[in-house]
């Protein structure tokens, strides 16, 4: 590729702030102007006061230790001394800084932020799976974290925001020339985890679902009956992921997901399989091990994209934190992104941005070889965290190290040799003791001689055996309900046996 940096930027600041003295009670006014390029833009600015609270702030949209603010915006806010960071996703450097807000009189900030890549100008449109925030909100959500392509949750188990008003004639909506949002995301939460079904018309009943009854399946089985469905398996950790994956039903699996926060790690899988946490400890530990899953299901020969979502609205992240960058040639559209999400031209990020190409291709591609290949890996990692090595993962290990530092210089991961079928991808993880920051590209595949498919005998065996875990941990009290709960295990306890006998790897 034609363009080869790695940047660590912690801020391009330029700061001022004017303070009146304290006068009153009543709380201050904070004028904010933050410019690229001279420009007025909106953004997020995290706010802590001296015992590290975030005050109420009204008017603009607000969640966990944050808000976001329209170019321009004035804030009433407590009098006091505070601290603040100001961001706009992770294209673009972030601002840190302390303000004093005297009460009754206002008090500015104004501060500058530099791009630090342009995507969408190199074909990378970004967006998120995962939002729980107010339809009315997500305009400006996505536009201060420069977000182009955002389903909203509003339908989750028994909560639905229709239930007592009219959805919208129009469920996709199109803004501010190239943003896409659809108010018709779902999620069925429960007993076996999480799956997120985007592109219906209308909400599935899940409402009167108990927590293991019906299976998650009767509700999958029903919505793969419309067109254009996309369905999501929310965290690849969930008990029931082996069911869905052997049902052939789902189109991608979350691996930048919302167990991974902006400023700490949730330690545990929650109602999840659990890790060995003494192999893979926190805070990293829960990271490392759904990259593992993940991994495991390429090893099965399965083709299934990787995804993103933050769960904003529920746990504390902001909008588009973990985010999937997808590659269109051309203009973007609604369709035209989720088509590119499901072939896997895409990387997924929470900070690092890794743009890699191999042989000139995009993740997702095929190669085929009668009997060998040999592909070059070049590409572009920017970003504000500090990366020391890129990692190319080959058939699920380890397959080289390369440090940050040679690569910028090179431009070049090295080459590849194939002799036999297989896939690969290249990840990076960052320096940070808080949490999982990363970034991952989509696998590309290689086929070489009359085997397509590369399967391993171990990572098949081990979603039977999981198959099976699962299958003892069913607890329904109503015989006729508790065969139907696990008759689709049975059937994937059969899938992953048949997959066990054919495999052609170890």
């Amino acid at each position: 590729m034609a363009r080869i940096s790695c940047i660590f930027l912690a801020a391009f600041v330029s700061v001022r702030i004017w303070s009146s003295p304290l006068t009153a009670a009543e709380p201050g006014r904070v004028d904010v102007e933050v410019r690229e390029k001279g420009q007025l833009v909106p953004c997020r600015i995290h706010l802590y006061d001296a015992e590290g609270k975030t005050p109420k702030i009204p008017r603009w949209p607000a969640w966990n230790d944050h808000i976001v603010c329209d170019a321009g915006a004035q804030l009433e806010i407590p009098a006091g001394e505070y601290r603040y960071e100001i961001e706009r996703g992770p294209e673009f450097t972030s601002v840190s800084g302390k303000l004093t807000v005297a009460a009754g009189t206002p008090t500015k900030i104004a501060a500058d932020i530099a791009r630090i890549a342009d995507l969408k100008s190199e074909g990378w449109w970004s967006g998120e799976l995962h939002v729980h925030r107010p339809v009315d909100d997500v305009p400006l959500l996505m536009k201060s974290e420069d977000l182009h392509v955002s389903p909203v949750i509003t339908w989750w188990n028994k909560r639905n925001v229709w239930s007592d008003r009219a959805p919208p004639a129009e469920l996709l909506v199109r803004f501010d020339g190239n943003r896409f949002y659809h108010v018709m995301g779902g999620e069925d939460e429960r007993e076996g985890g999480a799956l997120l079904y985007f592109g219906l018309v209308a909400p599935i009943a899940i409402a009167d679902a108990d927590r293991e009854y019906p299976s998650p399946m009767r509700f999958l089985d029903q919505a793969r009956r419309h067109a254009g469905v996309h369905v999501d398996i929310e965290k690849p950790f969930w008990w029931d992921v082996p069911a869905w994956l052997a049902s052939g039903q789902v189109d991608t699996v979350g691996i930048a997901n919302n167990h991974m926060a902006r400023s700490k790690m949730y330690p545990g899988e929650a109602w999840g399989k659990p890790r060995d946490d003494k192999r893979l400890p926190s805070p990293a530990g829960n990271g490392y091990w759904t990259q593992e899953l993940y991994y495991h299901i390429l090893n099965c020969g399965l083709r299934i994209a990787p995804s993103a979502g933050s769960a904003s609205g529920v746990l504390p992240n902001p909008v588009g934190y973990n985010r999937v960058y997808v590659h269109l040639d051309g203009d973007l559209t609604h369709d035209r992104w989720f088509d590119g999400l499901r072939a896997g031209r895409s990387f997924v990020t929470n900070g690092p941005l890794l743009r890699v190409r191999a042989a000139g291709q995009y993740p997702g591609h095929v190669f085929t070889s009668p009997d060998q290949i040999e592909i070059e890996l070049s590409g572009v990692l920017e970003g504000r965290d500090r990366v020391d090595s890129l990692e190319i993962i080959r058939d699920g290990r380890v397959e080289k190290k390369v440090p940050t530092a040679e690569f910028t210089k090179s431009g070049t991961l090295g080459k590849l040799k194939f002799t036999s079928s297989g896939w690969f991808l290249v990840r990076v993880i960052a320096d940070n003791p808080q949490t999982f920051r990363f970034a991952s590209a989509a696998p590309w595949y290689v086929e070489v001689g009359p085997v397509t498919r590369r399967v391993s005998r171990a990572s098949a065996q081990f979603f039977r055996d999981w198959t099976d875990e699962r299958i003892g941990r069913v607890k329904v009290a109503d015989p006729l309900q508790k065969a139907e709960v696990l008759e689709p295990h049975y059937r994937a306890r059969d899938y992953w046996s048949a997959l066990v006998e054919k495999a052609n790897a170890d």
